[in-house]
Formats: C-alpha cells, sequence, structure tokens
C-alpha cells in the first residue's frame, strides 16, 4: 500500500471535504481522488460516502481510520529511529506558528535541549491546517496554534491567552482606518474583529504572518493588531503606541498533545513550558524586553 493513500485518507476524513485535503496536501483535488479510488480498489471497499456536503466515512472508513493512523505512525516513527545518530535516543517533532514560537517555544526548546542532551528536536513553523495534519498522522508530536480542532486520540491543553492590542506608528497615536493592516490571527480574531468594527473597510495589507505586518508598519508605518508580548518593548521604547479606546481582543493558544506519545519525555517538557512562560511574564512585567 502507498503511505500517501494513507495519508491523503486520514486528510479526508479530518477535513471532511476532497477539496480541503487537498489544499492541505498541497495537491490537485484529481489527485487526492485517485489516491482515495485506488485505495479503495485495494481495499475492495468503498471508505467514504461522497455527497454536495463533502465526504463521510464509511462503516468500512470508521474501521480503516484506525489502521490507516497506525501505518502512518508506524513509518514516521520507523524514519525517526532509523536516521537518528546513535547518540539520540528519540526525537520530538514540535510545530507551532510563527508568532508563538518568538520569545517563548524557541527559548523553552533550547532549555529542553539543553536539558535532554540524548533526545533529537524537530521544530517547524506551519498554520492550523498543516499542524492539525501533523498531529493527526503522527508526524507532530506536540503542536501548538490559535484555532485547532477537537480530535480524538488527542489531547486539548490551554497554553496562553495572547492580548490583541491596536498599536500604531502614528506619533498622536491615532488609528487611521486607511492605514490599517490585518494580520489573520485566525477565524477567532477575524469573528472578534468583525464585531468589534463593524462595517470596516478593506485594510491597505493583508498578511498571514504578523513578523510580515509587523516589517510593513516599521518601514511604511499604519496601524494593526499583534500580541501585547510582542510589541511591548517596542511601546516602552516609543517606536509604537497602543490605540487608546481600541478594543482588546482575547486569543487563546493550545497546545495539541498525541494520547499515545511519550509520556516520560514529553510530560516534563510540557510542565516545564508552563513554569517557563510563568517566569517569563514575571520577569518581563518588570521591565522592557529587548526587542522583537
Amino acid at each position: 500500500m502507498n503511505i500517501e493513500h494513507a495519508r491523503t485518507f486520514l486528510a479526508v476524513a479530518d477535513t471532511g471535504s476532497f477539496v480541503s485535503a487537498a489544499e492541505r496536501l498541497h495537491v490537485t483535488q484529481s489527485t487526492v481522488s485517485a489516491r482515495i479510488h485506488a485505495l479503495e480498489d485495494l481495499l475492495g471497499r468503498r471508505l467514504f460516502t461522497r455527497n454536495k456536503a463533502g465526504a463521510v466515512l464509511t462503516n468500512d472508513g470508521e474501521h480503516f481510520l484506525v489502521h490507516a493512523g497506525q501505518m502512518v505512525r508506524a513509518l514516521e516513527q520507523a524514519q525517526r529511529e532509523i536516521g537518528l545518530p546513535n547518540r539520540f535516543s528519540a526525537r520530538i517533532s514540535i510545530g507551532a506558528r510563527v508568532g508563538l514560537w518568538d520569545d517563548l517555544l524557541a527559548p523553552w526548546v533550547a532549555e529542553c535541549g539543553a536539558n535532554h542532551p540524548g533526545i533529537s528536536f524537530r521544530a517547524e513553523i506551519g498554520f492550523e491546517p498543516d499542524l492539525m495534519q501533523g498531529i493527526v498522522d503522527g508526524r507532530l508530536d506536540i503542536a501548538a496554534m490559535y484555532t485547532p480542532q477537537r480530535r480524538p486520540n488527542l489531547e486539548l491543553r490551554p497554553l496562553l491567552t495572547e492580548r490583541l492590542i491596536m498599536v500604531t506608528t502614528d506619533p498622536d497615536g491615532a488609528m487611521l482606518p486607511e492605514d490599517y493592516i490585518h494580520v489573520d490571527w485566525g477565524q477567532e480574531f477575524a469573528n472578534q474583529f468583525s464585531a468589534g468594527y463593524p462595517g470596516f473597510p478593506g485594510p491597505v495589507l493583508s498578511v498571514n504572518i504578523g513578523w510580515l505586518g509587523l516589517q510593513y508598519l516599521f518601514r511604511r508605518g499604519g496601524c494593526g493588531y499583534f500580541p501585547a508580548r510582542i510589541v511591548d518593548a517596542c511601546i516602552a521604547r516609543g517606536i509604537l503606541r497602543q490605540v487608546p479606546d481600541a478594543p482588546v481582543f482575547d486569543l487563546p493558544a493550545w497546545l495539541l498533545l498525541r494520547e499515545d506519545r511519550n509520556r516520560d519525555v514529553i510530560d516534563p517538557m510540557i510542565k516545564r513550558l508552563g513554569a517557563r512562560y510563568g517566569r517569563d511574564r514575571a520577569e518581563t512585567a518588570d521591565r522592557p524586553r529587548g526587542g522583537i
């Protein structure tokens, strides 16, 4: 069996759509259809019921779901172990939004590496669809994101709540709609923004990564919503100003963990992350940070 067929099956099962699965896997819809058709021919069973709403697992598909996940995870585990140098006993793969790496997960991974010299770490940046796929099929052991989806065999834990504030380069702290830069912080933020700014005109720039929005802000000026933990140093130095009376939005960030994870290794790391975040908050409350 082609392992990509199993991966594609898991993507369709998770998204409920051939179109969404194709977008997640970065292939065409016809490729997804061909892979699922080949898999159904091999198994001699219909795995999905297709309709206008998407694709729903049949009873046979539900039964195969467990086996497909086991096959993909077994291959991922084998690739990790076979490719590891002798001095490492295991590899931990972590994926997260770029904004969550900045000043939060990156120092934590460095600390984990220092405390666990016998473990190899893999870190990657992604968005919710890719991160969800990675944690579902076993490519990732830990995923951090803003808008996760609950799935069987995955454990969801709160990481932190971002405080998104409107900042501007305007000396008077004004928020000019024609200079607004919109960062896609996920659907939850989009809903809050629409409720807070009904009828708001289109932004001068839309970006999917906060770092890009900040670079534009520094070079061309404007305003936009960013996590306070990322921009507070710039506010303290007078580079940016918080727009007075602008709504402040709360955006929860979450950790997703596989239930079949190596708990002896991973759980102490997660506990250390909570301790580090609490320590960092206490330290940065008393002094401005050095940069973004």
